[in-house]
């Protein structure tokens, strides 16, 4: 399997902030942030899959106007992922017709433009050999995380997400994990407004590793526009152990 990053922010501005979104080969978009609109209408045409960890803005904003776009292009409905708790928030606040079309039901309920899928924490989803799992994450809204497997290799994305043992007991499950992408969306100086928020801080993140019982490549994401340098530095003097990275956009993963 092949991860491209699309965004990686917790923000927007200027060229290089993208909110999250993450490619899994050509077909499957885990979550649909602004990064998404970088793609190609070609490009975007031929995803069939979108996994969403939560119904946040950040990583929703893309998924109805692509869509839309490429509407005229397709035979089969894109199917979107969620737990029923997240898919009932798209349907009741997105696509409810006073804010976008309901492709639920366009251009009919028997062949639609979209269809929802619901997913329940562990539950596995197969496509072509790749299978995705949806793990345990906390934050503000329902919220989860994802396991990517490809028989070779593992990647888990924690989504959103602030202290949480139920993802870490899952992850230490993962006898084949190479990566982990983990949020970090706030300095330590706002430790305050991340747990608030049921974000990440580095200290936090820090007591969170120590959960961690597998080695793997660690990846940070999800970064507060602002405060890249300031948290970067944090991370790197508590964490330095791990070697983590920052995630940049357009980065590729394989595993």
């Amino acid at each position: 399997m092949k991860l491209r990053v699309l965004g990686c922010s917790g923000g927007i501005g200027g060229r290089h902030l993208r909110t999250t979104s993450l490619l899994v080969d050509h077909d499957i978009l885990i979550d649909a942030g602004t990064g998404v609109a970088d793609l190609s209408i070609g490009e975007l045409a031929v995803i069939d899959h979108v996994f969403l960890t939560h119904s946040h803005l950040d990583h929703i904003a893309s998924l109805p106007l692509m869509i839309d776009t490429v509407a005229d292009r397709r035979n089969t409905p894109l199917t979107v992922y969620g737990s029923a708790a997240v898919l009932d928030i798209l349907r009741r606040h997105i696509f409810n017709w006073a804010i976008w079309p309901d492709f639920a039901e366009v251009p009919n309920a028997d062949t639609p433009l979209m269809r929802y899928q619901a997913i329940e924490l562990g539950q596995v989803i197969t496509l072509d050999g790749r299978r995705i799992t949806a793990l345990p994450a906390e934050h503000t809204v329902p919220a989860v995380g994802y396991h990517l497997d490809s028989g070779a290799a593992s990647l888990v994305f924690s989504g959103d997400t602030g202290i949480c043992d139920p993802f870490w007991h899952a992850v230490n499950r993962i006898a084949n994990l190479k990566h982990l992408i983990i949020e970090c969306a706030f300095s330590n100086r706002e430790q305050r407004l991340a747990e608030l928020s049921k974000h990440l801080c580095p200290d936090m993140l820090a007591a969170e590793l120590q959960k961690l019982e597998r080695a793997c490549d660690i990846h940070i994401t999800h970064l507060k526009p602002g405060q890249i340098e300031l948290t970067m530095e944090e991370i790197e003097r508590c964490l330095d152990h791990f070697k983590p990275r920052m995630l940049q956009n357009n980065q590729v993963l394989e595993f």
